[in-house]
């Protein structure tokens, strides 16, 4: 099986401005398209902005709407998936918004959905309702591939119910802030290790409203290294995710295998 490139889009786009943020995703994946990826992941709520108050839920589309429409547009022009985060407004519940992501295949049909299950700090819990539903997957090139969003990453727990379902590349759009750089530059890479998997970590970066995104977008390899990392400002990365490389890792690292579940009841 081959390997899948992987480009990482580090942008906060233009806040509250979805047309010309899809022209950036658009240019994003001609770039990335170019370079031989079969994958471009955009950050947490790239296509309205992350700050943006009440235009939240002005901006916020169901999960087949014409943003959604449009990314799938993306895709089959340059021939590549592409996962971004979006406000979601619900076709289930009135009023309520998620964050989610979704995942588009190259030939523009949806692959999987995710509304973010753990959400950070006053902004996001006046805004989101959480989503229920922890492992979320997709078959792309050969792969199991898994969404969540940001924060959710930093639950040991959560990653590893992905790990013992089978994914082998997690897709995680976020919007990671200052002082939390030690999320992108370890925790990311030991998540990666320490349940045998490739992790592509996108991210915001630059002041928006009240915050500092902080860039730093990685893809973790299983052997706990970053193979593209991207720095503070606007950038585009690429790295690949190898099968052979993940199969050779987890037979010398039997983490999975090796594990006692009977011991960790306390857990949960």
């Amino acid at each position: 099986m081959s390997a899948l490139r992987t480009a990482l889009l580090q942008s906060s786009g233009e806040p509250g401005d979805v047309a010309a943020n899809l022209k950036l995703l658009d240019e994003a994946a001609a770039r990335a398209a170019a370079a031989g990826a079969g994958l471009l992941l955009a950050p947490e709520l790239f296509l309205t902005g992350y700050a943006i108050g009440a235009d939240m839920g002005r901006l916020a589309e169901p999960a087949d709407g014409p943003s959604a429409r449009a990314v799938a547009a993306v895709a089959v022009r340059h021939g590549l998936a592409v996962a971004y985060g979006y406000p979601e407004r619900s076709t289930e519940r009135h009023g309520v918004l998620h964050n989610a992501a979704q995942l588009i295949g190259a030939d523009g049909e949806p692959l999987a959905h995710y509304r973010k299950t753990h959400l950070y700090g006053d902004f996001e819990h006046h805004w989101f309702t959480p989503g229920d539903e922890g492992v979320v997957q997709a078959r792309l090139g050969g792969l199991t591939v898994g969404l969540m969003i940001c924060y959710d990453v930093e639950f040991p727990e959560n990653v590893r119910a992905q790990a013992l379902a089978g994914t082998d590349l997690l897709l995680v759009p976020t919007a990671l802030m200052h002082p939390a750089e030690i999320v992108a530059e370890s925790v990311v890479p030991v998540r990666a290790f320490e349940n045998q998997l490739y992790i592509a970590y996108a991210n915001r970066t630059g002041p928006e409203g009240d915050f500092e995104f902080v860039g730093l977008s990685a893809l973790a390899a299983p052997d706990g290294t970053a193979r593209a990392r991207a720095g503070r400002g606007e950038d585009l990365v690429l790295g690949d995710v190898d099968p052979g490389f993940l199969a050779v890792s987890r037979a010398a690292n039997p983490y999975l295998a090796d594990r006692r579940p009977g011991l960790y009841g306390p857990l949960v």
